[in-house]
């Protein structure tokens, strides 16, 4: 398999010509277990996103919320590891057909081995990776190993980048630019704010990638309203207190985030 990065341009494409933003859903690897998470991947599929991040919990998540958090020292204490993270990928794909990329800090692709991580990547079915660590100029040696492999490498953008900044960063990227809507970590917010829609404006201006945006969006409403400025809307914390709120019973789980997801899906097409 070399890669379905062109799952992911599909995708996105898809949702364009349908007049309406993708939902791209984010779900830590591990978490409630192994197979519990692979199960809660194929549930938000289900229920209508259309792509997914599979993150890779980190012990020490900067851009990530108490929410995340949570999930993420749950995901390490039962000892998931990078192996685990590529089956969920591979599981996911084989049962879905439907992009998934690998959401990661810097470090731990970096001492597992830049080529191998992304050989078995593409291998298990990944569409690309999102490094919101790593920086443009730093990014050389990973981007080569991800073309070779046909993997997309998403960056993330933010309120505070400059108009200069941007235009280095999106040249650098491929498949989306994931523009993070509020400085800080992630997790639900009241509202997700003016500031998002200038920062796609401004992103938008320096590239024809698509720009979907994340960090805060929890329900239909926001998700109608960041629909309607931007191609794509990505919510990870929502779908994780869903879970953390069944108190491990694995079925009402992903009942929950299958139905969150259907929600969302509708309000994607809203576009407020």
């Amino acid at each position: 398999m070399s890669g379905t990065v062109e799952l992911l341009r599909e995708a996105l494409a898809t949702a364009k010509a349908e007049n309406r933003a993708a939902l791209i859903a984010y779900l830590p690897a591990g978490f409630p277990t192994v197979d519990g998470g692979i199960a809660a991947v194929k549930a938000v599929f289900d229920g209508g996103a259309d792509i997914v991040e599979v993150g890779l919990p980190h012990s020490d998540p900067v851009l990530d919320g108490p929410v995340i958090q949570t999930a993420d020292d749950i995901a390490l204490k039962n000892g998931v590891r990078i192996a685990d993270v590529l089956r969920t990928v591979r599981e996911a794909y084989e049962a879905t057909g439907k992009p998934l990329l690998v959401m990661t800090y810097w470090n731990p692709v970096d001492r597992y081995g830049v080529e191998r991580f992304a050989a078995e990547l593409a291998e298990a079915g990944g569409a690309g990776c999102i490094l919101p660590d790593l920086p443009v100029e730093e990014s050389a040696g990973w981007r080569a190993a991800a073309e070779r492999h046909g993997l997309a490498t998403v960056f993330v953008v933010a309120p505070s980048s400059r108009d200069e900044r941007l235009a280095k960063i999106t040249a650098a990227g491929s498949g989306f630019v994931y523009a993070a809507s509020l400085m800080g970590v992630t997790g639900t917010r009241a509202s997700v704010g003016e500031q998002a829609a200038g920062l796609v404006r401004r992103t938008r201006a320096t590239t024809d990638l698509p720009v979907c945006v994340g960090l805060g969006v929890s329900d239909a409403v926001q998700a109608a309203e960041v629909a309607a400025f931007a191609d794509g809307v990505i919510v990870g914390s929502a779908f994780v207190k869903r879970i953390l709120d069944a108190g491990g019973d694995e079925a009402a789980g992903l009942a929950a985030v299958r139905a969150l997801a259907a929600e969302l899906a509708e309000g994607v097409r809203k576009r407020a």
